[in-house]
């Protein structure tokens, strides 16, 4: 049995298309058999020109009146233009046992009317009645159905098929990725290195099962698996890509800045790169280089909201405060709705001693996201210097609430407590500071003075 294709490729349907369009024309006579009708249908359908397919059909029914061959090209027709109802019409007054393709036909129609059972039914008869080709059959089968996305029944189509014939390549790749669609990614890993193991020069399964890896957290192996597309294909950009991905996921910062700018000069386009690259700079601490890349980053394309934080995190680092909140100015611009972009503002104003809109820029990025424990721990510490410790601590117990690992979080409670009167409360968060550090009891009195005999003492 031929396999079935929704759209077969005709290398020679150019000439007889030609010929057509000129007898169209007027330009020239002649006649066209049933068979070099089919054929131009098919070109047109290929190149999805619909409405000349529909024409030659029309045509082709004038000139073959009685062509049921014709008639199933008009039922594909329709199948391709959304008229499901009508090309099934036309598909059941048609004999399936006189063509194959009436069959598959009539599948890929039930099944976009999702009239599934009928569907499986006729599928069955079709792999029942093949002798040969089982797996092609299967592997045409479970097209039709994972075009609806009824992968669960593909994937069992396909298991039908792989047993027949455990060497059909185009059918494993199949078999995979309905096995990744179902969250089934140890069988994807299984029935990929099956295809390795029949031709292991196949780029696409080592990509592949590299990705698979990389989705589990399994970076090492996932590496493993792009660098042998990349020996396969040494010009496979996106494997180069993961892999940077994947180093940068294991820390491995240096190798993924190599990958990534080996990626960089196979592109057009560098300004994504670029911020893998700055971000990886950005990740070793080595600002001036990460800043480097984020400003050739922000060069190739403008309001690039990643690039300017970038640039902006990096003069924080380098303390070039006032620089920084130029461009977390224009980064909120172009989008002010995400905290850390305001937190960022924050820390520059309160480089720059400028308390007040430091504060301002804090409470905004928790308006915003108020699961931020480092953030209202920072606010505490505002309203703290100015003398405001009823505000202090009720910073102080939400990011104590959130984040008990606080540095120093049981102390700043503590002082806070103790100038709000509240020494039940001082005592218990003055203890849990003291088994945390031993220098608590130093801090405190430095921020308590005067407070060693009421607090202290009773705790020796």
């Amino acid at each position: 049995m031929s396999r079935y294709l929704s759209y077969q490729l005709d290398d020679d349907a150019g000439e007889l298309v030609s010929r057509f369009e000129k007898y169209l024309s007027g330009t020239a006579t002649g006649y066209f058999d049933v068979d070099e009708m089919e054929r131009i249908v098919e070109y047109y359908l290929l190149y999805g020109r619909t409405r000349d397919s529909l024409n030659a059909v029309e045509l082709g029914k004038k000139l073959h009146p009685s062509s049921s061959a014709l008639d199933t090209k008009r039922a594909k027709i329709y199948l391709a233009t959304g008229d499901v109802n009508k090309a099934y019409r036309i598909l059941s007054n048609l004999v399936e046992d006189s063509d194959t393709e009436v069959v598959y036909l009539k599948i890929e129609a039930l099944v976009k009317l999702e009239r599934l059972q009928e569907a499986r039914v006729l599928a069955g008869v079709l792999i029942d009645e093949e002798t040969d080709e089982v797996d092609q059959v299967c592997l045409d089968i479970a097209m039709i159905f994972m075009a609806e996305s009824q992968i669960d029944y593909a994937y069992e189509i396909l298991g039908i098929g792989s047993k027949h014939n455990p060497k059909n390549i185009d059918l494993l790749f199949e078999l995979a990725f309905c096995q990744e669609q179902k969250s089934l990614l140890p069988e994807a890993i299984a029935t990929y290195m099956r295809i390795i193991d029949i031709d292991s020069y196949i780029s696409e399964a080592w990509f592949n099962l590299g990705q698979i890896h990389f989705i589990l957290n399994e970076f090492e192996e996932a590496i493993e698996a792009y660098d042998y597309a990349l020996v396969i294909n040494e010009k496979d950009s996106i494997s180069l890509i993961q892999k940077g991905h994947a180093h940068f996921q294991l820390n491995q910062l240096e190798q993924a800045i190599e990958a990534y700018l080996a990626y960089a000069d196979m592109i057009k386009e560098k300004w994504q790169v670029m911020l893998y690259v700055g971000e990886s700079y950005e990740k070793l601490e080595n600002f001036p280089k990460a800043y480097y890349y984020y400003k050739l980053s922000l060069n190739e394309m403008e309001d690039n909201y990643d690039a300017l934080i970038g640039i902006a995190v990096c003069m924080l680092e380098m303390e070039q405060f006032a620089e920084s909140l130029e461009y977390i100015g224009r980064a909120m611009k172009i989008n002010d709705t995400l905290s850390d972009a305001w937190v960022y503002m924050a820390e520059a104003y309160i480089g720059i001693d400028n308390m007040d809109d430091a504060l301002k820029a804090y409470l905004k990025a928790i308006s915003i996201d108020p699961n931020q424990a480092d953030t209202l721990l920072a606010i505490g510490n505002i309203y703290m210097d100015n003398a405001e410790f009823q505000l202090a601590g009720k910073y102080y117990e939400a990011a104590f609430s959130m984040d008990a690992t606080l540095e120093n979080i049981e102390l700043f409670l503590a002082v806070a407590n103790y100038y709000t009167g509240n020494y039940v409360e001082t005592a218990a968060y003055l203890k849990q500071a003291l088994s945390r550090n031993l220098d608590a009891a130093k801090l405190f009195l430095e921020l308590c003075p005067g407070a060693e005999k009421t607090f202290l003492s009773t705790d020796k």
